[in-house]
């Protein structure tokens, strides 16, 4: 798919401000954001960008007197995503227990789990720090990660019913390249790990990385959003999309849930942690455990 970049320049800019217009935005189907002071820079596929409703939102900031926003648009065909990311995709170690790295990439330390990635798109490469925070979930729900002794076993947070993702029944929303579903697929999750994304090229995408793994038996992955969630079907939900869309979708998750069973989500700002954890709440969903990368914030929710 070919996306469009919509750069809002913010006048003068805080997170508070980006945060207002990405709220006035919520509407528009952005499939993610980004902040590089004074910008708020949203991605949309071509399809479903309509400039004159782009305008009318932001429209609404013309007399506002704390902060002023203009914006300019970007077609960004899909080939340019190959055209630039193996020459910035540098392999990533997570925790010395993860790699993420390319076909391209010898030589490298060997970690317990190793991942090989083609990614389509710009997104989900791992480099960003909400996939490496989903990264750090995973390990911590397998026995590995730093909050494992506050979460599993006996006495752990998540009522003794984890100690690892073996035989889990795992659902990777917005799965992007795959790495998630991938890395769950390696701790042993229960086959098939179920991956879903609105992004048809990100479908094929994950499919190709399964496959270069060899692990396109074990993982499912399907074109669509949270209307396919299947209710009580899952032990673990990721979702690592962005605020919005995880207010929006977290009742589906919740009903999508098995009783016992954990959410994990990221792709928001550690400022949204109340009212994403509010929402949570009222789905009845407890959070157990946040962690945080430079004001990107992750959570991971317990379904009591």
């Amino acid at each position: 798919m070919n996306y469009i970049e919509v750069a809002i320049e913010i006048t003068p800019y805080s997170e508070e401000y980006a945060e207002i217009v990405m709220a006035m935005l919520e509407d528009i189907p952005f499939e993610s954001f980004s902040t590089e002071e004074p910008l708020l820079k949203g991605y949309i596929g071509q399809d479903y960008f309509n400039s004159q409703n782009l305008k009318t939102v932001l429209s609404f900031f013309d007399n506002n007197e704390a902060f002023k926003v203009s914006y300019n648009t970007t077609f960004i065909k899909e080939e340019n995503w190959n055209k630039t990311w193996e020459s910035d995709f540098n392999p990533i170690i997570i925790d010395n227990k993860v790699t993420i790295k390319a076909p391209f990439h010898h030589n490298l330390p060997l970690t317990k789990y190793n991942i090989r990635i083609e990614p389509k798109m710009a997104f989900g490469t791992g480099h960003h720090q909400t996939t490496t925070m989903m990264v750090k979930g995973l390990l911590d729900l397998n026995g590995e990660g730093e909050f494992s002794q506050l979460l599993c076993g006996k006495e752990g947070l998540l009522g003794g019913k984890w100690n690892s993702l073996r035989n889990k029944q795992v659902l990777d929303m917005g799965t992007g390249t795959g790495v998630l579903a991938i890395l769950a697929a390696k701790m042993k999750a229960k086959r098939t790990v179920h991956a879903i994304d609105v992004d048809v090229t990100a479908v094929y995408s994950a499919k190709e990385n399964a496959v270069k793994n060899r692990l396109d038996a074990a993982i499912h992955t399907i074109y669509g959003d949270g209307c396919l969630i299947q209710a009580n079907k899952y032990d673990l939900v990721l979702a690592n999309i962005n605020r919005n869309v995880l207010l929006q979708d977290l009742s589906t998750y919740s009903r999508g849930l098995k009783q016992g069973g954990v959410v994990v989500i990221s792709g928001f700002y550690t400022e949204d942690i109340p009212l994403l954890e509010q929402e949570a709440n009222s789905q009845g969903l407890v959070k157990v455990a946040e962690r945080e990368i430079d004001n990107w914030a992750s959570v991971i929710f317990y379904k009591k």
